[in-house]
């Protein structure tokens, strides 16, 4: 199993320590080729509207969009998470799409603004949820499963093959949501060594 990690901008390095510190390889995805024989994909947190041009530079968005469409597991943070969204308020298009969510930018506050909570997820643990300059999810549609709130609002949902979260669980020392994805999303049937 081999899980790319989206690398043109952002805290692509994070996540591939969080891949590896489970056992599971990982190779950075740079250029349209290297979106061929990944298992799932990451798409971290950043700089969405650069990571969202690059993408279309690099002529890897309708290719990266087909891909999730056709089962690629995906799993989101932050800047991903507007990367997929359906609708993002106050722009006209959407990047690519795939998540029928709407969320806001920066909903949750500037850099300064930044903090961290401690959330219970599934029955793993508690997971502190780092925010920082993280987008809001306003709306769902009925079949998004909404896996982590914060005060009565998604701060992570999964839909389908797709896991996106408004914050960075790649900054904790906790991997649970990662395991999560690997476990449930790319491979059900295997269990990762602890």
């Amino acid at each position: 199993m081999v899980i790319g990690v989206l690398a043109l901008q952002g805290a692509f390095i994070e996540h591939e320590k969080m891949i590896e510190s489970l056992g599971v390889d990982c190779i950075e995805v740079k250029q349209k080729e290297d979106l061929e024989n990944i298992d799932g994909i990451i798409l971290p947190g950043g700089e969405s509207t650069v990571q969202g041009l690059l993408l279309k530079e690099y002529d890897m968005l309708e290719p990266l969009r087909d891909k999730i469409n056709n089962g690629l597991p995906v799993f989101a943070t932050c800047a991903g998470l507007i990367l997929l969204s359906h609708v993002i308020e106050g722009e006209s298009s959407p990047y690519l799409d795939t998540l029928p969510v709407k969320i806001k930018r920066n909903a949750y506050g500037r850099q300064l603004g930044s903090f961290v909570i401690n959330k219970k997820f599934k029955n793993v643990g508690e997971l502190p949820l780092i925010f920082i300059r993280a987008p809001y999810i306003s709306k769902i549609d009925n079949d998004v499963e909404v896996l982590i709130e914060n005060d009565g609002n998604p701060v992570a949902v999964q839909y389908n093959n797709q896991i996106a979260m408004a914050f960075h669980p790649e900054l904790s020392d906790k991997n649970y949501l990662h395991r999560y994805f690997i476990e449930q999303i790319v491979t059900p049937s295997l269990k990762l060594a602890v």
